[in-house]
């Protein structure tokens, strides 16, 4: 098979040594962003013939795929992963770094997940962040899956566009980016604030936890302010990827 054609230079917040390891990432929309990120290279592209022609539909013509019937993507794949006909194996992407993702200059949020390591929140988490314009998403780095798979799906392509920065101990982390000019705002029910009346003065770091654990005390101690989102009585918590939407909102409106 002809090696796909070179592409542009690595996206800004991307390390320029990319990942040795190659993983695969299937459905429609996650295989396309794949393609067309410069960060990647596809090694392999599998397709049926109806996704193939939806490929070229999109606009797609540098690398064809190999002609394949469902079932024998399905052996490709993990089991009941959800292809959609379409799959890629690609290089993982590069490590992104704190200090180049996360610009407090640049005035927009970041997210830090805490005890988040379920791929499918993981992967809603990022496309989250996407829509409220968060600069980067910030995890553990041996608590989180590659960008891949159930990840990428849930991400709904959006995984090729926010960086995914992995750190070794997330409070160390946050007092970098404390450093670097963010303020650290954690969510917990137990919030000294309540959004959206919660007004800061620096761009934030929005620290969420796992649904039920919540932050590590750690974590919370590390935080400049608690935040919490009032909700009706009887109602414990939202989904962890809920939760963050809404508190990206509060943050974000208004700042055009």
């Amino acid at each position: 098979m002809t090696p796909p054609p070179a592409k542009p230079d690595t996206p800004r917040g991307y390390g320029r040594k990319t990942a040795p390891e190659r993983v695969w990432i299937y459905g429609r929309h996650p295989v396309l962003a794949a393609l067309r990120n410069p960060a990647r290279r596809c090694r392999r592209l599998v397709a049926t013939k109806n996704a193939a022609d939806w490929l070229t539909e999109q606009g797609w013509t540098e690398k064809a795929a190999d002609d394949l019937k469902p079932g024998a993507i399905d052996a490709l794949l993990p089991q009941g992963a959800v292809h959609q006909g379409l799959a890629g194996e690609f290089t993982d992407l590069p490590r992104a770094r704190l200090k180049d993702a996360c610009d407090a200059a640049a005035g927009r949020p970041v997210l830090v997940l805490d005890q988040v390591t379920d791929p499918q929140n993981v992967g809603a988490l990022i496309r989250v962040a996407a829509a409220f314009g968060a600069q980067a998403v910030v995890v553990q780095d041996r608590r989180t899956p590659p960008v891949s798979g159930a990840l990428a799906k849930a991400a709904a392509g959006l995984a090729e566009t926010v960086p995914l920065v992995r750190v070794v101990n997330i409070a160390r982390s946050l007092e970098a980016l404390k450093e670097a000019g963010f303020v650290a705002t954690g969510l917990a029910g137990e919030g000294a604030a309540a959004l959206p009346a919660y007004a800061p003065t620096r761009p934030v770091a929005l620290v969420v936890g796992a649904e039920g654990p919540g932050l590590r005390q750690l974590v919370r101690e590390t935080c400049d302010e608690l935040v919490a989102i009032p909700m009706a009585a009887g109602v414990e918590s939202l989904n962890v990827s809920t939760a963050a939407a809404v508190a990206l909102y509060a943050l974000t409106a208004g700042q055009g």
